[in-house]
């Protein structure tokens, strides 16, 4: 089997990229993080490892992501998440199992709060819920804040490529899916990788969202060398592990 690829239209016009390995099911979605794609080591990784073996796969591109249409200055958090909500709704029947990195592990649970009957299993690799608040807005000087309520946008600098635009909108509407200061409805199996070399989401997160988790089967790996990508041959047989233990015999 080859992986179908296309591209789905949203209301305002703009398409969102996606591939799909038909298979077995349950059917597991890879969701990337800010400013990443489908094309990342550990998407491409599960995808070649889905076509090899039948496993029903999707990933996808949110607007301003990858091969997707819009700015990824217009995006946010929810409408990231309403973006993977349609691909997965329009490309996909029957359960399944979320595998979201960094950002695309604060979207999973946003997805598996929204599809509860659907969701059998959640793996977060470095995941990062409240990012938007706890990690740019709680760190930012004063000066970049009032530039940011003022001008809408302030740059700040990345160790992966040229600066990223820090919008007003992401932080506000970000404010409207903050997870970590309550319970977590969630049920299903929940896994949760971090390094603890991470130097962009504290492995103490992945700690902390499991605390907030309501279900009983959750468990956290702390990868003691590993930093935020967890992209190495180990970190990505690792993953393979967790997500095949999840998996229906």
């Amino acid at each position: 089997m080859t992986e179908e690829t296309g591209r789905l239209t949203r209301a305002d016009g703009v398409e969102l990229a996606w591939k799909r390995q038909v298979g077995q099911g349950p059917t597991m979605v890879f969701l990337p993080g800010f400013k990443s794609d489908m094309e990342g080591s550990k998407a491409v990784f599960l995808a070649s490892w889905a076509e090899a073996c039948g496993q029903a796969m999707l990933r996808l591109d949110y607007s301003g992501h990858g091969v997707s249409g819009g700015r990824f200055e217009d995006g946010t958090i929810g409408l990231w998440t309403q973006d993977a909500l349609s691909v997965i709704d329009a490309m996909t029947e029957g359960p399944l199992l979320l595998v979201g990195s960094s950002m695309g592990g604060w979207i999973g649970l946003n997805i598996a709060l929204a599809r509860p009957a659907r969701v059998i299993a959640y793996v977060g690799i470095a995941a990062a819920p409240d990012f938007t608040e706890t990690l740019i807005w709680n760190t930012m000087p004063e000066a970049a804040r009032a530039e940011l309520m003022e001008t809408g946008v302030v740059y700040a600098p990345s160790d992966y490529g040229a600066p990223m635009p820090i919008t007003r909108a992401l932080i506000e509407d970000g404010r409207q899916h903050l997870l970590m200061g309550a319970e977590i409805p969630l049920s299903c199996p929940v896994r949760l990788l971090q390094g603890q070399r991470d130097g962009d989401v504290p492995w103490e997160t992945a700690v902390a969202l499991a605390d907030r988790i309501a279900g009983e089967d959750v468990q956290v790996t702390l990868i003691k060398d590993g930093d935020h990508r967890l992209s190495r041959p180990a970190d990505l047989a690792l993953l393979l592990d967790v997500v095949e233990a999840l998996l229906p015999v």
